[in-house]
């Protein structure tokens, strides 16, 4: 039987709201585990400039509409024929194939205004575990108070850096580490081809 890359959902380490915090703790659960060698994984930061980027089959969401979120992340495991996502915020399963998360969270943009439209910073896992921090700052508001409760470990920092998740989010392929895609070449490249995004989309995000 095969081992698992990672804990099942309900026992991963996870906090609503932090969802590139809760993707470093996958990437640092399999590098003290060696569950997987981790230049098969993969930390997607997915968002535009923007910063709209429309999700389907999130926990946070309603019947069939998307959630717009300024950004997400996830993890990919590419290192087989179908690449497998890794969301603590999905309701599909966990982990879930890239071709049904392509079809059913990411969907076509085929319909959807420019302005909505996803781009994707890939982000080889060793890359993300030496480089990130975040000091939490853009989750405070103006008064020092919380908009969403943080984690209850100590920020995620580097010898060299409190805070640069901002570099993360930027889709500008100039900066920051990673390699920066559209949805068609992100699916080409680690799918093989752009038909597993389903042409359904919600009128939230539809060109009018």
């Amino acid at each position: 039987m095969n081992r698992r890359l990672v804990p099942t959902r309900e026992d991963c380490v996870y906090t609503s709201c932090y969802c590139e915090e809760n993707v470093w703790k996958l990437c640092d659960y399999v590098r003290k585990q060696r569950t997987a060698p981790l230049e098969h994984l993969f930390v997607i930061f997915i968002s535009n400039e923007t910063r709209t980027v429309p999700l389907w089959k999130q926990k946070s969401g309603h019947g069939d509409l998307p959630v717009i979120w300024d950004y997400h992340v996830i993890l990919l495991q590419a290192d087989q024929s179908d690449s497998l996502v890794y969301d603590l915020d999905s309701t599909l399963s966990f982990p879930c194939s890239l071709k049904l998360y392509a079809a059913q969270a990411l969907r076509s943009e085929s319909d959807i205004r420019p302005e909505y439209h996803r781009k994707f910073r890939v982000v080889p896992a060793d890359s993300f575990l030496l480089n990130f921090a975040s000091d939490r700052s853009h989750m405070r508001n103006s008064d020092g108070s919380w908009k969403m409760p943080p984690p209850t470990y100590a920020p995620i920092c580097t010898a060299e850096c409190q805070m640069n998740l901002d570099g993360f989010i930027n889709m500008d392929p100039a900066i920051c580490w990673g390699v920066v895609f559209s949805l068609n070449h992100f699916l080409q490249r680690y799918i093989g081809s752009t038909s597993s995004a389903s042409s359904s989309s919600s009128s939230a995000a539809r060109s009018s």
